[in-house]
C-alpha cells in the first residue's frame, strides 16, 4: 500500500535531529583529541556516527525516498550554516571584543574543506541508505543489525574516501590511510556498541507509526526527492 503523504511528528523530529548532528559535527571537528596519546581524531567522531544511526532508522521505517529527503534537507541546512559562518567571519569586529580569533577558528572553514565535507556527507549518507534499503528487500526485513552495520560501513568508507584526499590534499598516502582506518573503525565500533538502542528505537517507531517500508519498484535516483515508497 502507499504511505500517507503527510509527515509524522516522529519523522520530523528525527529529520531535525539528523540535521543538527551534521551541523554540530562540523563544529566539533575543529577540536582534535588523542586516544592513548597516539591516535588523533576530530571530536566530530563522537556525534557524526549518530547521523548514520538516524539514517538507518529513517530508511528502515520510512524507506529510502523519505530518508533521502532528510539527507538533502540536512545537506542544504549545513551549506546554509557554512555560508552564514563565512559571512559572520568577514564582518568587522567591535574594537572592545577580543574573541575574534577564536570565533574565526571555529567558523572559518577553507572552501576546499567545506566542499569536501558537504560532498562526503551527501555521498556517504545516500550510499548508506541505499545499501540498507536494498538489503532489507533482499533479506525480507530480517537481520537489521547486520544490515545497519554493513550499510554504515559502506557509507563511512565512501565518506572518508571523498573527504580525506580533498581536505588533506598533499598528505602522504600512508598518513591518509591511517587517518581513514582510525576514523572508519572508531565510527563503526561506535555504531556496533549502540546497535541494541538503534534496533529498539526502530522497533518502537515501526509499531507506533504503523509503517515498515519495503522499497520495491522505486527509483534510487539520488536527485529525485519526491514520490512515495511501497509499504
Amino acid at each position: 500500500m502507499q504511505q500517507d503523504k503527510a509527515y509524522s511528528a516522529t519523522f520530523l523530529v528525527m529529520a531535525v535531529l539528523f540535521t543538527v548532528c551534521l551541523i554540530t559535527s562540523n563544529l566539533f571537528a575543529t577540536k582534535i583529541f588523542t586516544i592513548a596519546g597516539t591516535i588523533a581524531l576530530p571530536a566530530a567522531v563522537i556525534i557524526f556516527p549518530i547521523s548514520y544511526i538516524l539514517n538507518d532508522c529513517l530508511t528502515e521505517v520510512w524507506g529510502y525516498r523519505r530518508a533521502l529527503l532528510a539527507i538533502w534537507i540536512a545537506f542544504a541546512m549545513n551549506f546554509f550554516v557554512v555560508v552564514l559562518g563565512q559571512v559572520a567571519v568577514w564582518l568587522p569586529s567591535a574594537p572592545f571584543w577580543d574573541g575574534g580569533p577564536h570565533f574565526d577558528y571555529m567558523f572559518m572553514m577553507a572552501p576546499r574543506v567545506a566542499f569536501a565535507s558537504l560532498l562526503a556527507f551527501l555521498a556517504g549518507s545516500t550510499l548508506n541508505s541505499l545499501v540498507l534499503s536494498k538489503m532489507k528487500v533482499a533479506t525480507k526485513g530480517r537481520n537489521f543489525g547486520w544490515r545497519a552495520i554493513l550499510s554504515s560501513l559502506c557509507g563511512e568508507l565512501l565518506d572518508s574516501l571523498i573527504f580525506m584526499p580533498i581536505a588533506f590534499f598533499g598528505t602522504s598516502l600512508k598518513d591518509l590511510g591511517k587517518m581513514m582506518l582510525f576514523q572508519v573503525s572508531f565510527k563503526v565500533l561506535y555504531e556496533i556498541v549502540i546497535l541494541p538502542v538503534t534496533s529498539a528505537v526502530c522497533r518502537k517507531v515501526k509499531a507506533s507509526e504503523g509503517i515498515d517500508a519495503y522499497d520495491k519498484g522505486i527509483s534510487y535516483n539520488p536527485f529525485k526527492i519526491t514520490g512515495d515508497n511501497a509499504a
